[in-house]
């Protein structure tokens, strides 16, 4: 919502500013100068991206409309199936943890958590870090080398459609310029027509390079800022979900992992100490097998 809202406060500023100085707002709309801008800029965008990339690219554009989902609340849920999970763990041995962590989706434990069953990715990187140390495959001290060189997997994937995104923005004024030297060579075409004919094409001209450049900055690389906040929000996230593993994995008490992923969180969705000591207190610490 509130990148529609900027949006339209970008368009509304741009079209009354240009209205407030005496323009005729209908003489901007060009449409063939538009077909010639976005036809380019989507004809380069498919050429450069891999069909996974693009894919990506949408569903990352379609996420900033809904901001980051990753407020206090998820994370509460976060910290409660965490720890849960780690009494069990500390109680019964890690061998108790399997049934959970094989079957995610019929767990006891994440089924009270819904909005953190719900978001698989998550769900995969805490089944993905646990199940070597119950499998005996890793030592607790190498656990952290596996989810870091998962994790830097994570961010490069996320990068990879902004990147492209960026280049596109950054390519939009060379693509108005394209459409600009289109609208002169139609002008000397008709050089000898009457003035206004040729004034309404030198203007149709220049609105193909206008649109280039506000389309660049104001609003495909804002998009791609939005965008790069969104996946940070996420790989903070999954940070979270990793540390909190290691530090159990090496001995931690669980409340103390708890802690360990707490602290590395930003003040926005940080509760203090105090309310995370509450939040756990109230969590049943599962079943006893």
């Amino acid at each position: 919502m509130i990148v529609i809202i900027g949006a339209i406060i970008v368009t509304a500023s741009v079209l009354g500013g240009f209205a407030m100085a005496g323009g005729n707002i209908l003489a901007l709309v060009q449409p063939s100068e538009f077909i010639v801008i976005c036809g380019a800029a989507f004809g380069a965008l498919i050429i450069m991206s891999p069909k996974k990339v693009l894919i990506d690219m949408c569903k990352q554009a379609v996420g900033t409309l809904k901001g980051s989902p990753y407020g206090k609340t998820t994370y509460e849920e976060l910290f409660k199936a965490l720890y849960e999970l780690f009494m069990l763990g500390r109680r019964n041995g890690m061998v108790a943890l399997e049934e959970h962590v094989m079957n995610p989706e019929t767990s006891t434990i994440f089924m009270k958590y819904p909005g953190f069953l719900k978001n698989h990715h998550a769900v995969s990187l805490l089944c993905g870090g646990l199940r070597p140390i119950i499998d005996g495959k890793v030592k607790p001290d190498q656990l952290k080398l596996l989810l870091e060189t998962e994790l830097d997997a994570i961010d490069e994937e996320h990068h990879k459609p902004i990147n492209v995104l960026t280049k596109t923005a950054d390519a939009m004024p060379g693509f108005g310029i394209v459409a600009a030297v289109l609208g002169i060579v139609v002008t000397m075409g008709s050089i000898s027509g009457p003035i206004e004919q040729i004034g309404h094409h030198v203007a149709a001209a220049l609105v193909g390079t206008f649109l280039g450049i506000l389309i660049s900055y104001g609003f495909l690389n804002p998009l791609c800022v939005n965008m790069e906040f969104v996946g940070l929000s996420e790989m903070a996230y999954s940070r979270c979900i990793a540390t909190s593993v290691i530090g159990f994995a090496n001995g931690m008490a669980p409340i103390m992992a708890v802690e360990v992923a707490r602290r590395g969180l930003s003040s926005e969705v940080k509760p203090s100490a105090d309310d995370l000591e509450s939040m756990l207190k109230g969590v049943n610490s599962g079943p006893k097998g």
